[in-house]
């Protein structure tokens, strides 16, 4: 059907979708079953996955006891973003009837992986392991691998340890000149920084107006320029390289004079345009029938001195899957027959996404193989000229990696930074480009935070040195002891909690102390901001910004409580991490992590309508700081919306300057108080 029926369909579901408290359990469950007729017509027709996940979602909450709906929610969560939250939907299938599918257990072990919940991912991973084992007879479809599934709890026993022990990289959004509210992602950059080009499905600027068969629009390619160290707004590269279809980059070299771009064509091949004299780039020619095959080329990456390609190939002849390969250019400027790389970097699984550092040796590469995390994670070899071999790649951790697919890092020509594209707490859509850095005091310095910081050792020297020598004072770290409970019982809760640094976003590792506190140990040699948050399932999470001193020689412990609110109609709010441009209903960059904690929440309870309220100081007159205040509700309600929020959930009010909570006779203690968003629990089903 085509995709012009989309609308009708919408209007349809939202006809059958009456206020859930309105009509009868009967009713609810035929308005649920239209639904999920609805949404397998989006799905198996038209493709649309995120769109026909709204629609199973809505059915599932709707009427809890279908299985088709919970089922497919499940599924489509699966097959697009927060895969995290599939869990919830396969679990309660599985307990409606445990033999809808006999894969049931195995995707809810999968949604906990996601979630990093590896504890309940190993639970459900091992209790399918052994309904495998039982009944080794069993050959429907509907059957994952033993294979695969110890496979998958390998990868949860590596989650575990690298999330036990986070890196210290800073992982920064690069912000919204960039990114927009969609898919954007494969950031290439050259040699000097100042050209970002990358891959986009945003519907601004796109040469196609049409969308794909996913309803989204076509993949286009997009660059940004950086002036006076800031990215200028990204516009389309043009026509004579975008076409009416899908069309992505690949690579860039060091002085982005070829770019690299992939092509669905004849399998999937590797295309090169030159940067013209105009600043604009030449119509894309194809690469060498060494290098592209009827098989899929699907990444590529040219060496500093313009001599080597490297690429991913799934051509027989592999280790497996995707592998990568190399070929060199002669005398005549011509590229060499291709050759696999070998088994020290390819697996029996995929590797891909390739890239050579511009010191010649340090291979970036992405593989689904290896000690990896689930999906593909990234790794990095460096290649040793005298043995001529390459060595055994190391994982770059968390959280860098995670358990979807992290792909196409690139590096910056220092090796102090590099960029790629992920889903993250602070993204402004789907898939956005961050900026990851290593700091200094990282590099040379000491630890910023250690998991086991408040164990320590004495040890007697193994001989005594009577000179005087110098000693570098060793800095104690300082230990947060946080404490979560509930606001109206004061039980302590087990919640998730999570300390990052305020402007770099680097985690602090944590661990539970015999009385269920979260213990964090900083070691850092100047004070600095954090943001910690607590979350809970049936509870409004807390996020706190706090300021921990700067460590010394000697140990300093520092206790805070955080109280949660249960979600009970009349709850009322502040939001107090949204942020709004002076004057403007525009979010701030920093919004953005507490906006998707409050999509989250309200997507993880959809019995709950709320109101979300505006409120700002007395500067002003009443009724401009009234309009204010309701513009930047309505933005709130908007944003939620479009993250697939029902709207009849939703209701936007200003209040002005009606209701401080704060005199406004101060700036700090004050007006910025009282300049705030709210949210308020109004009905409960």
């Amino acid at each position: 059907m085509a995709k012009k029926y989309l609308k009708r369909f919408f209007a349809f579901a939202f006809i059958l979708g009456l206020h859930f408290g309105a009509i009868a359990q009967d009713e609810n469950k035929e308005v649920a079953k239209q639904l999920v007729e609805i949404a397998d017509e989006i799905y198996f027709e038209q493709k649309a996955v995120v769109i026909a996940n709204e629609q199973y979602v809505a059915a599932a909450n709707m009427d809890p006891d279908n299985i088709k709906a919970n089922y497919m929610a499940g599924r489509t969560y699966i097959e697009s973003v927060n895969k995290d939250r599939s869990s919830k939907y396969f679990l309660r299938a599985y307990e409606i009837d445990p033999e809808y599918r006999f894969d049931l257990l195995y995707y809810v072990g999968k949604g906990y992986q996601y979630g990093m919940d590896f504890d309940n991912a190993l639970k459900y991973y091992n209790q399918y392991k052994e309904k495998l084992l039982k009944e080794k007879n069993y050959r429907g479809q509907d059957v994952v691998p033993l294979r695969e599934v110890e496979r998958n709890i390998y990868e949860c026993e590596n989650g575990k340890e690298f999330t036990a022990n986070p890196a210290n990289f800073s992982i920064v959004n690069i912000g919204k000149a960039v990114n927009s509210e969609l898919m954007d992602y494969a950031p290439v950059l050259n040699a000097d920084e100042d050209v970002l080009i990358f891959t986009s499905r945003r519907r601004d600027g796109n040469v196609n107006e049409d969308v794909a068969d996913d309803n989204f629009s076509f993949e286009d390619i997009f660059i940004a320029k950086k002036e006076n160290g800031q990215w200028k707004k990204a516009e389309n590269i043009g026509d004579q390289i975008n076409t009416l279809y899908h069309d992505s980059n690949l690579s860039l070299n060091m002085d982005g004079s070829q770019l690299y771009i992939y092509k669905s064509e004849n399998g999937g091949d590797i295309y090169v345009s030159n940067l013209n004299e105009d600043g604009t780039y030449s119509e894309p020619k194809p690469l060498s029938e060494n290098i592209n095959s009827s098989f899929s080329e699907n990444s590529i990456s040219e060496s500093p001195d313009g001599q080597t390609l490297f690429f991913s190939s799934d051509r027989p002849g592999g280790f497996g899957g995707l592998d990568i390969y190399y070929c060199t250019k002669d005398k005549s400027g011509k590229w060499s027959r291709a050759k696999n790389v070998g088994d020290v970097i390819n697996t029996e699984f995929d590797d891909d996404s390739p890239f050579i550092h511009y010191d010649g040796k340090t291979l970036y590469l992405s593989t689904k193989g290896r000690k990896g995390m689930g999906g593909y994670d990234i790794f990095k070899s460096e290649y040793d000229s005298v043995a001529q071999e390459w060595s055994e790649p190391v994982n770059l951790g968390y959280p860098i990696n995670t358990p979807d697919n992290d792909v196409f890092f690139v590096s910056t020509k220092d090796g102090k930074r590099g960029y790629y594209a992920s889903v993250r707490e602070d993204g402004f859509g789907y898939n956005d480009i961050y900026e990851v850095t290593i700091p200094d005091l990282v590099n040379g310095g000491d630890p910023i935070a250690s998991k086991d910081a408040d164990v320590e050792e004495e040890k007697e020297p193994e001989e005594k040195n009577l000179d005087p020598v110098e000693t570098k004072p060793v800095l104690q770290p300082v230990t947060l002891k946080v404490r979560v409970e509930d606001n109206n019982t004061a039980e302590t809760l087990n919640a998730k909690v999570s300390l990052t640094g305020v402007g770099d976003n680097i985690i602090i590792p944590v661990r539970r102390d015999e009385k269920r506190n979260f213990i964090f140990n900083v070691t850092y040699p100047e004070s600095k901001k954090f943001m910690l948050t607590a979350e809970k399932d049936g509870y409004v999470f807390k996020s706190i910004e706090i300021t921990l001193p700067a460590a010394k020689e000697k140990r300093r412990e520092i206790r805070r409580k955080i109280e949660l609110d249960p979600l009970t109609v009349g709850l009322s709010t502040v939001l107090r991490n949204i942020y709004f441009e002076f004057d403007r209903a525009t979010f701030t960059q920093e919004s953005y992590v507490e906006l998707n904690k409050l999509e989250k929440l309200l997507s993880n309870n959809p019995n709950i309508d709320v109101e979300i309220a505006g409120h700002t100081d007395r500067v002003g007159t009443i009724i401009y700081n009234k309009d204010l205040s309701q513009r930047r509700a309505d933005a709130v309600v908007k944003w939620l919306k479009k993250k697939g929020i029902d709207p009849r959930r939703l209701e936007s009010r200003g209040y002005g300057k009606t209701r401080p909570l704060a005199s406004n006779d101060d700036e700090f203690e004050g007006r910025e108080l009282n300049r705030r968003v709210e949210f308020k629990v109004t009905s409960k089903r």
